[in-house]
């Protein structure tokens, strides 16, 4: 049997809702992201794996800072000192998308060690494990320079572009699989859109239009056995009634509140043999957001109103979003100290935000029509106003006066 670890999403360098470690001189965000991706990395030291998949997204951005370099080659680093080969896939959010300029992960590919395969180009990897040899297919995110697009294009659309990069990465993956030994377990690691991944919150920035889509089909080929994918951050099996399972392992850690509901972690699957695949999904310890609403009622206190639904949840060390909503006219009285007081053992509060009924507007009964001239619209105006009844005939000689002196000096 061959087990290895595949995950994906690192995404060091996502510093939203939190604040320096006094310990450390850290963000605290990034600190939780090398916690989770740490412990990951114990399982696969623990558990003596084969091999350790990422399929791509290391950082938040293409250009990381030194501190999230060096946190991220400590990590991996691990792997190496315990003979565990890593093969590192390089996401979108690795790539500078700029010709020339080397992707954030083309370090561990410069190192005179042993062990890193990067994954920045289409590639085919053999491995020779202690249970057996295994080939890996890689494909990197795929931009423009990752499939070659020929001045005959220079015409056609970005949508038919996008639809041409995403034929050419399924024709690529085709090839490589019809070249592969079909007895040798196989693994297809890419970063990549499929069309049946659900995205997360913090995607739906990501539109399938101006994603290369691939289809469930187009991935799920013999001989592999087992499919890692990464970009999607929502842990799922796009296929969990065939052959081979074809898994975004999700991101490590909770980006946003958009993820606040999902469990985050990682994969460890098992090559039985061939046609045989087994995949556990282990939760990372994960940082909680809670978001907590409350609806306020007239009748009593909004600050105790506010208090008492934040003894409801377990809130230490948690990043918190508090939302209540008022009813149409009424004032905000809410004593928002005392509230900030309730959340003191939030590790980061993101905010105590009022949401307002919007009240409704009273309908105009009166019969306006665009032929109506200016006196006839007053008429019909006054006609909704019965509050105004007495002085309707004086209000409307003072408007259709001061109409007159208008146009007079627009004439003038």
């Amino acid at each position: 049997m061959i087990k290895f670890i595949h995950t994906a999403d690192i995404h060091f360098g996502v510093e939203n809702y939190g604040r320096i470690d006094p310990k450390t001189g850290i963000h605290s965000r990034l600190l939780d992201f090398v916690n989770a991706l740490n412990f990951c990395i114990d399982h696969a030291i623990k558990e003596k794996v084969d091999f350790f998949v990422f399929s791509g997204d290391a950082y938040k951005t293409p250009h990381p800072t030194q501190t999230q370099q060096k946190m991220l080659l400590e990590c991996f680093l691990r792997l190496y000192q315990a003979k565990i080969p890593a093969i590192i896939v390089v996401g979108n959010h690795d790539h500078p998308l700029s010709f020339g300029k080397v992707n954030a992960l083309d370090l561990f590919g410069a190192l005179p060690l042993d062990g890193f395969y990067v994954v920045d180009e289409p590639r085919h990897i053999a491995l020779t494990t202690a249970h057996g040899p295994v080939n890996i297919i890689g494909i990197p995110w795929p931009t423009r320079n990752t499939v070659s697009i020929s001045e005959k294009h220079a015409h056609k659309s970005a949508t038919e572009i996008t639809q041409y990069i995403s034929r050419g990465v399924a024709h690529i993956i085709e090839n490589f699989a019809n070249n592969l030994d079909p007895e040798v377990p196989a693994v297809l690691a890419g970063h990549l859109t499929v069309s049946s991944g659900i995205f997360s919150g913090s995607e739906k920035r990501a539109i399938y239009g101006t994603d290369p889509v691939l289809l469930p089909s187009q991935v799920s080929i013999a001989p592999f056995d087992y499919v890692a994918l990464g970009h999607l951050h929502r842990y799922q099996n796009l296929n969990p009634n065939g052959y081979p399972p074809v898994v975004y392992a999700g991101s490590i850690e909770r980006i946003d509140f958009g993820e606040r509901k999902e469990d985050k972690g990682f994969c460890v699957v098992t090559l039985e043999a061939k046609g045989n695949t087994s995949v556990e999904f282990i939760k990372t310890p994960q940082r909680a957001f809670i978001q907590i609403e409350v609806h306020i009622k007239q009748d009593a206190d909004q600050t105790e109103q506010l208090i008492a639904a934040i003894k409801e949840h377990e809130i230490k060390d948690a990043v918190l979003k508090i939302l209540y909503h008022l009813p149409a006219g009424v004032k905000d009285e809410v004593d928002l100290r005392a509230v900030q007081r309730a959340c003191a053992d939030a590790m980061y509060v993101v905010g105590i935000l009022p949401i307002r009924q919007a009240e409704s507007r009273e309908r105009r009964i009166g019969a306006a029509t665009m032929e109506m001239d200016f006196k006839s619209l007053l008429h019909a105006y006054f006609e909704s106003k019965p509050e105004l009844k007495d002085k309707e005939d004086g209000l409307i000689e003072k408007a259709l006066l001061l109409a007159e002196e208008s146009s007079n000096q627009v004439e003038g």
